[in-house]
């Protein structure tokens, strides 16, 4: 069987390093390892107005913009699929047949499903597409037989529905779907990090957010205002870990080649941690060094960047073309459920055959 990879992200806003820590990196990794045979990328626009539906100029402008952040990246039109949702119509069928087999109860016990609809104040007015988005994903998820759906933890419970959904076609119509497997980040520091201000989520609304497109200027003074220790007043003061963003940050990005670079007192990041911890070392200090840690790995994204931004015509041409290379893998397993279901009235030439003999003989 083929080792398929299909993910994405909504085009609600540019990216940030949560992304790139969470994601973005290691979809760069897949691509170049050479271990799958087909690797799709969606730009979910469809999955973004379930929630945005009274904004849509919003979603139609942040599509080039994670394109942008997507190809400086490293993503390669010419190794991975970039493609998007809407414009692949069997996606939106798949979602319809796939709606037979799941119950409203079953969505409503979905964890991922109630801590959006609770995030976001639906809990007396739910979207029924916003309610329904597992099983818009179990239809991206399948359409393009994807054997593998790099995620977070917290998306677990939306892999385990898709997983349900594949079970409960091939059970009622035939082994036509493949069942995919989550693949979730390798350590915790690729896990989500936390806002500059120390708050769990990084988002836009709250302006806590480092994004892939900011200036080195603009980098250097968000990583300066970053939540540390509030109990670490003085230099001497023993420093405390947990919950402080800068070694949160540090953890996510910080590589033992840096410290010779920036920092060569330390020949590691626990030495530093270790120091930060009995006292003597400022927070000034450290993020200095995490800035410089962070710049390094931002600037060669910046510069592709701004070299992109010269060819938008070129991107949306990428994003045409994967579009319709998309559509075609689509619509083969579109064509593959249709004859399991019994529903390829045009296409099945035994049954015209069938019926024409029958009223023959009548």
């Amino acid at each position: 069987m083929s080792k398929i990879i299909l993910t994405g992200d909504r085009p609600t806003g540019k990216l940030h390093v949560g992304h790139y820590v969470g994601s973005l990196r290691r979809r760069v990794e897949l691509q170049n390892s050479g271990e799958y045979d087909k690797i799709f990328i969606m730009i979910a626009d469809a999955q973004a107005l379930t929630d945005n539906a009274d904004n849509p100029e919003k979603i139609r402008q942040n599509i080039i913009e994670v394109a942008l952040d997507y190809l400086s990246c490293g993503l390669d039109p010419n190794k991975s699929t970039l493609f998007i949702q809407s414009q692949i119509q069997e996606l939106t069928e798949l979602s319809f047949y796939y709606m037979n087999l799941v119950t409203v109860s079953r969505l409503q016990r979905n964890p991922t499903v109630k801590a959006e609809i609770q995030m976001r104040n639906f809990e007396t007015s739910i979207p029924v597409g916003f309610f329904t988005y597992p099983i818009s994903q179990a239809a991206d998820i399948t359409a393009f037989k994807a054997t593998t759906v790099p995620v977070g933890e917290d998306q677990l419970p939306m892999i385990e529905q898709c997983r349900e959904i594949v079970r409960k076609f091939n059970s009622v119509y035939g082994d036509t779907l493949v069942e995919p497997e989550a693949l979730i980040p390798q350590t915790q520091a690729c896990c989500r990090l936390p806002g500059i201000d120390g708050k769990a989520k990084m988002s836009k609304s709250l302006g806590n957010c480092i994004y892939l497109s900011d200036s080195a200027d603009e980098v250097r003074t968000k990583v300066m205002s970053m939540f540390t220790d509030p109990n670490h007043l003085k230099i001497t003061d023993p420093g405390s870990l947990e919950g402080n963003t800068v070694f949160t940050y540090l953890d996510a990005f910080c590589k033992e080649e840096h410290f010779g670079r920036y920092l060569p007192e330390y020949a590691n990041l626990d030495e530093l941690k270790a120091h930060y911890q009995r006292g003597g070392l400022g927070d000034v200090k450290v993020k200095k060094f995490l800035n410089n840690v962070m710049q390094e790995e931002l600037e060669p994204i910046r510069n592709r960047r701004k070299e992109l931004e010269k060819q938008i015509p070129d991107i949306y041409e990428i994003l045409k073309k994967g579009s319709e290379v998309a559509r075609q893998e689509a619509a083969k397993t579109m064509a593959d459920v249709k004859a399991a279901m019994k529903i390829n009235y045009f296409d099945d030439a035994a049954l015209i055959a069938s019926q024409a003999e029958k009223y023959a003989q009548d």
